[in-house]
């Protein structure tokens, strides 16, 4: 093998491994995927307009 080949492999797997280590970091500090709830929101209205779509309000 020549030498330059083996530094190209050294760095990528240099930055194989750091790009390993920094998704496992983000992952831990970003809640390892938990979903807050969403705050509660008093629903609005402008004029005749739902704060809700259509869709979701009781049938009549």
């Amino acid at each position: 093998m020549s030498v330059a080949l083996v530094v190209v492999l050294v760095l990528l797997g240099a930055a194989s491994l750091a790009a390993a280590i920094g998704t496992v970091a983000l992952v831990i500090r970003d809640g390892r995927g938990e979903i807050p709830l969403e705050p509660p929101v008093r629903p609005w209205s402008a004029g005749h307009l739902p704060s809700r779509p259509y869709s979701t309000l009781p049938r009549i």
